[in-house]
């Protein structure tokens, strides 16, 4: 893992209309609870840490359980890992792992917080299949919050998914 890479990764997720925020593993609780704090509750999948959930003012549900219709619901918000993240493309990668949950956890609600250490940021496409734990696996791969655009080419935000995406890059260690 490169500072380069690490740049790229950040640029290009902002390109994408992503807020990107880097911190320290101490800074991390603080700036989750202060991108969180406008929701309703707050999602945790299996596998979230602890340390992630410290300052969060928001109520927090299991999100092994909800429907979609109960991850739809006004202001609610979901906090995840990734299983890796693509610099060229600025793209976060989920495979259901620990901290990531179920597909239906990332798709629904309106707020979408992911946490990135910068070592699972990979170069490229290529070099994301080269490093998956388990190929298998299904995956979700995530460019920005939900978008379209109309015939005027008006783009607009969390039609099918997220309106907003903030990801949290945390440095190795």
């Amino acid at each position: 893992m490169t500072p380069e890479l690490t740049a790229l990764f950040v640029a290009r997720a902002g390109d994408h209309h992503a807020g990107v925020h880097p911190c320290t593993p101490a800074e991390l609780p603080g700036l989750l609870a202060t991108l969180l704090a406008g929701a309703t509750a707050v999602v945790l999948p299996p596998g979230t840490p602890p340390q992630w959930t410290t300052r969060l003012g928001p109520p927090t549900l299991a999100g092994d359980t909800l429907t979609a219709t109960e991850l739809d619901a006004p202001g609610l918000a979901v906090l995840t890992g990734c299983a890796l993240a693509v610099a060229e493309t600025g793209t976060l990668v989920l495979d259901g792992g620990a901290a990531q949950g179920r597909r239906l956890l990332t798709l629904v609600p309106d707020h979408h917080v992911c946490v990135v250490r910068t070592a699972q940021i990979v170069a490229d496409v290529p070099d994301l299949v080269r490093a998956l734990p388990d190929p298998t696996r299904p995956l979700t791969m995530i460019s920005g919050p939900s978008a379209t655009s109309d015939i005027e080419l008006n783009r607009v935000e969390g039609v099918h998914g997220p309106r907003r995406l903030d990801i949290v890059c945390l440095p190795p260690g």
